[in-house]
């Protein structure tokens, strides 16, 4: 097994402290490197992960994998599940791995001595058997990899909006190239038609 401190300590440097979720992040990105058999993106960027979820979970498993926002190679899915599908990019094949439905009661086995659900499961998902953790599912991406990565560097303005479009996100509705807000319900609705900017109030000292 890898060693995981090392992984650990670089998943909790931003939060101050490690919590199950960081552990249980960085073995499941373990565990996706050894089912597709490749390395973490090392100056690579052939794994693409897929997270279901954000927070604490998501520095674990980039930790495990070297997969950022930043270098395109993490994507997330919020669907508020500690859940991830890794992708060989080269070869296209994509596993989902989540965690057992028991692994909550199985972690109390593995820390009989501590009374602390929390800290159990902190202690438990770092020396667990992988088959005690994880279920592992092959899938089959409704998008094509290519998609997905789309084609950095490309840029359009949306017919409607006018505001730049990147990475082959663009809508072609109509003869027209709209944004996804300009093209349907995005995650936002304007107040009105012009923009609204909110003058910094001083502060008096006393």
């Amino acid at each position: 097994m890898v060693e995981i401190k090392p992984l650990l300590e670089i998943s909790s440097r931003e939060h101050n402290h490690l919590c199950p979720r960081q552990v249980l992040g960085v073995r499941l990105g373990l565990q996706g490197l050894r089912v597709l058999q490749v390395h973490a993106n090392n100056n690579s960027k052939r794994l693409l992960v897929i997270t279901e979820t954000d927070g604490c979970f998501v520095d674990g498993v980039i930790a495990a994998t070297g997969c950022t926002v930043g270098h395109r190679t993490l994507r997330v899915e919020d669907y508020g599940k500690t859940a991830a599908t890794f992708v060989d990019t080269k070869t296209g094949q994509a596993v989902r791995i989540s965690p057992r439905l028991n692994i909550r009661d199985r972690a109390n086995e593995f820390a009989p001595n501590e009374p602390r659900h929390y800290f159990a499961q902190m202690h438990a998902y770092q020396v667990m058997p992988d088959e005690d953790m994880f279920s592992v599912q092959p899938v089959i991406l409704n998008d094509p990899v290519e998609k997905i990565l789309s084609q950095p560097g490309m840029r359009v303005s949306c017919h409607v909006c006018g505001e730049e479009i990147m990475n082959e996100r663009e809508i072609r509705q109509n003869g027209l190239t709209l944004c996804v807000t300009c093209s349907r319900d995005g995650y936002y609705t304007e107040c009105g038609h012009n923009v609204v900017t909110y003058p910094i109030q001083e502060k008096t000292l006393v």
